[in-house]
């Protein structure tokens, strides 16, 4: 995919009027001129005994992780801080984000500076994005900087989304044409130019950056409906097939009821080095509601377990996710 992106960013410098250019005050003063409505912002919080203190940039593919995860993180103990600023398809990428938060190039003199101002305090712990096509280098570096600048031990975490139909070509015509096969080839295809920006990532910022592998978890719950494990899960994708409760809800790759669950698994499992599977009983959850049909019927139980016990083999079997399980007690070494 090709769309304009400003030659700024092949500068070695910002313009000058960048938001993270200013100090931590300024860019606190700004935002309050900028958001006049939010009374008594929150720039940071106390640090907790256990979470990590969470920013992140995202599209509609991350979403569904970030209204699972502090559901997830309270039923395993404790409060998740999160403060995300995201957008749909292209406005959620890391590039756009930064030019919007900085009030550069499109954006000239409309700065929103919703997580700068946050990160500035030096009271955030780590960052999650979404990835986006034709993404660089450079598009992730500049949050980085100005995350370690604040936070010298601040981490940094990429979601690895996962297959879209749009990757085939001529597209499906039936869910007869696809196979766990064809999820896991798909898979391989898109994280050939992942695996090249997370390893330029880690020359320059050595065991900073970590990856989300909710795509390896999508995989491995696309082997589970092909083997009869998804009970409740009737079809790959309601695109094709019309099934109401399927993997996937449309060609672009949104996913279908219930699988924000997984999502915000592997976003707990890999933050926190744990196995969601250790999390005791049922999870609240909030109801699942489709814009067009309505309130849906949440994953069976067993389902849901199986999704746990998924997100922690993705994370611990991805050398990208930089988490291992030598010992097999669910607990990162």
């Amino acid at each position: 995919m090709k769309f304009h992106v400003d030659p700024g960013w092949s500068k070695v410098r910002f313009p000058d009027t960048a938001v993270c250019y200013m100090t931590s005050a300024e860019i606190q003063a700004l935002y309050c001129k900028v958001y006049p409505k939010d009374t008594n912002p929150v720039f940071q919080v106390p640090k907790p005994e256990k979470a990590l203190r969470i920013v992140g940039t995202g599209h509609s593919f991350m979403a569904p992780g970030y209204r699972t995860f502090p559901v997830i993180a309270r039923a395993a103990g404790f409060e998740q801080p999160l403060r995300t600023h995201t957008g749909g398809g292209i406005t959620g990428s890391v590039r756009y984000k930064w030019e919007q938060e900085n009030g550069i190039f499109d954006f000239a003199n409309k700065p929103q500076p919703k997580l700068l101002a946050a990160m500035a305090t030096g009271a955030w712990d780590a960052m999650m994005w979404g990835p986006y096509y034709e993404d660089r280098l450079e598009y992730y570096a500049c949050w980085i900087d100005f995350g370690l600048k604040y936070n010298p031990k601040m981490e940094f975490y990429l979601s690895d989304a996962w297959p879209s139909l749009r990757q085939m070509n001529p597209p499906p015509k039936s869910e007869a044409e696809l196979s766990a096969e064809t999820f896991a080839r798909m898979d391989k295809e898109k994280d050939v130019s992942l695996e090249k920006l997370i390893k330029e990532l880690d020359r320059k910022y050595p065991n900073k950056v970590h990856v989300m592998p909710t795509s390896d978890a999508m995989v491995l719950a696309v082997q589970a409906y092909y083997d009869g494990k998804l009970p409740g899960i009737e079809g790959i994708n309601r695109w094709l097939g019309g099934k109401t409760y399927s993997i996937w809800r449309d060609k672009l790759g949104h996913l279908g009821p219930g699988f924000e669950r997984l999502e915000g698994y592997v976003f707990y499992a890999t933050i926190y080095k744990r196995s969601p599977a250790l999390i005791k009983g049922e999870i609240p959850f909030k109801p699942i509601v489709d814009r067009n049909l309505g309130k849906l019927d949440p994953p069976r139980k067993e389902v849901d377990r199986l999704f746990r016990r998924i997100a922690w083999e993705a994370v611990i079997n991805n050398p990208l996710s930089d988490v291992t399980d030598r010992d097999g007690d669910g607990i990162g070494d």
